[in-house]
C-alpha cells in the first residue's frame, strides 16, 4: 500500500503535477492550499485550472500554512510532507519583506514546531528550496581557481557593466555549474527565506525521528504555469505580452542566463526523493546544467508563436537578481539515479503549445515593474 502524502502548495504548478504522479503511483494525497489570487487568479474554486486538476483526485484543505489549525487538519495519518507552498517572486520579496519572511521562514517553522508537541506519523519531510540561495553561483578564475562573486554594484550596473566580478581578479570570470557544495549567499529577500526555510527542515528533522530532504530547483517551466503571475516566470510574463501583442522589454544586456527544467523532470526528480530513501538527510539541485541566455528565450517564444513584437534591450535592472545560473546536477544523478529528460527546445515546444490553447488575460507585467520602480528597486 501506497503512502499518505501531504502536498503544501498541492493546488500550485509544481504541486499539482505532483500529486497528480503520485497517484498514479499509488499513493494517496492530501493537499493544502490557500488558492492565492496572485497565482490563482479571482474565484478559484471555479477558475483556477491548477485547481480543477487536482479536485475531487486528492483530499484538499484550503488552508494557510501560517496557520496552526490548517496545519492540524491536514497532517492526520501523513507519512511524507513534501513542503512547497512559498511566496516566490525574486523582485516582489525586495519590497513584500515581512510577507515574505512570515510566509516562507514563519510557516516552515510553524511547521516544525507543530511536530515537536503533536503525535503524528511524519517521516520525511521533503522542503523546496531554491537555486536562489547560491546568489551569483559558481566561477572559475582564468588559473582555474573557484570563487564566489558578490551582489553586483548599482555602479556598475548603472554604467552597463553587468558581468560579475570578485576583487582582486582581472580577467573574466567563466561560469562553471553550481554544485551543492557551493557558497551559500543569497541576493535576494526570497533567497534568504529559502536558505533559512531548507536550514530549519535540514536541521531540525532528525532530532525528531524524521528524514529530511531539500531540493534546490532551478527555473521550472512548463504546460499548467501560471499566466496571471506577474511577478514570477519569465516564460509566462514573456508569452503573455506577445499573445497580447505587446513588446518585450528585456533587462540589462540581454545575455544574463538562467537553467530551465521542465515540470515532468522537476517531479520525476521529486518523486525520487520521497520514495528513495538514499536522499535522506541529502540536499540535491534539481536542473539541466545548460544555461539559456533571456535573449534566447524571447526569440524562441516569438518564433514559436509566430507573433513578431517588438524586443528591446532596455539596460534596466532589477535590485536582487543575479546574472547567470546553472546546476550541477552530478549528485542527484548519482544517488537517485535522476537524468533529465527534457531540453529546452523540446520543453518550450511543449509549453508554447499549450499557451496556445488557452484563454490569454489582459497582462499586469507593468503594473509589478511600476511597483519596483516606486519602491527604487528597478533602475
Amino acid at each position: 500500500m501506497g503512502m499518505k502524502i501531504l502536498i503544501t502548495g498541492g493546488a500550485g504548478f509544481i504541486g499539482s503535477n505532483l500529486a497528480l504522479r503520485l497517484i498514479e503511483n499509488g499513493h494517496r494525497v492530501v493537499v493544502m492550499d490557500n488558492l492565492s489570487e496572485q497565482i490563482h487568479g479571482s474565484d478559484p474554486e471555479k477558475n483556477s485550472p491548477l485547481f480543477r486538476s487536482v479536485s475531487g483526485k486528492v483530499q484538499f484543505v484550503k488552508g494557510d500554512v501560517c496557520h496552526e489549525s490548517d496545519w492540524l487538519a491536514a497532517l492526520p495519518d501523513i507519512d511524507v510532507i513534501v513542503h512547497l507552498a512559498a511566496e516566490t517572486g525574486t523582485g516582489q520579496s525586495m519590497y513584500q519583506i515581512r510577507k515574505y519572511t512570515d510566509v516562507n521562514i514563519g510557516g516552515t517553522a510553524l511547521l516544525l514546531d507543530i511536530l515537536t508537541r503533536v503525535p503524528h506519523s511524519v517521516k520525511k519531510v521533503v522542503v523546496a528550496s531554491s537555486r536562489a540561495i547560491y546568489g551569483e553561483g559558481k566561477y572559475l578564475t582564468a588559473d582555474g581557481r573557484a570563487v564566489y562573486p558578490g551582489h553586483r554594484s548599482d555602479e556598475k550596473m548603472s554604467a552597463g557593466d553587468f558581468e560579475v566580478s570578485v576583487e582582486g581578479v582581472d580577467t573574466p570570470l567563466i561560469l562553471v555549474p553550481t554544485d551543492e557544495d557551493s557558497q551559500i549567499h543569497p541576493s535576494s529577500v526570497y533567497g534568504i527565506t529559502k536558505q533559512v526555510q531548507e536550514q530549519l527542515v535540514m536541521t531540525v528533522c532528525p532530532g525528531l525521528g524524521i528524514a529530511p530532504v531539500a531540493f534546490r530547483y532551478q527555473n521550472v517551466y512548463g504546460p499548467g504555469q501560471s499566466l496571471k503571475n506577474p511577478y514570477t516566470g519569465i516564460l509566462s510574463i514573456f508569452s503573455t505580452q506577445i499573445k497580447n501583442n505587446n513588446p518585450i522589454n528585456i533587462f540589462e544586456d540581454g545575455a544574463e542566463s538562467r537553467d530551465f527544467v521542465f515540470i515532468d523532470d522537476v517531479v520525476a526528480a521529486t518523486v525520487a526523493g520521497i520514495e528513495n530513501d538514499r536522499a535522506n538527510g541529502q540536499v540535491f539541485n534539481v536542473g539541466t546544467g545548460v544555461a539559456t541566455s533571456v535573449m534566447e528565450v524571447a526569440q524562441t517564444l516569438i518564433r514559436n508563436y509566430a507573433n513578431e513584437v517588438p524586443v528591446t534591450v532596455t539596460g534596466n535592472f532589477r535590485l536582487g537578481d543575479i546574472r547567470h545560473n546553472k546546476a550541477d546536477v552530478s549528485k542527484i544523478h548519482r544517488l537517485l539515479g535522476f537524468v533529465p529528460a527534457v531540453d529546452f527546445a523540446s520543453g518550450i515546444k511543449r509549453f508554447t503549445d499549450w499557451v496556445n490553447t488557452q484563454e490569454i488575460a489582459d497582462s499586469k507585467y507593468e503594473v509589478s515593474l511600476q511597483e519596483l520602480r516606486s519602491k527604487g528597486l528597478m533602475k
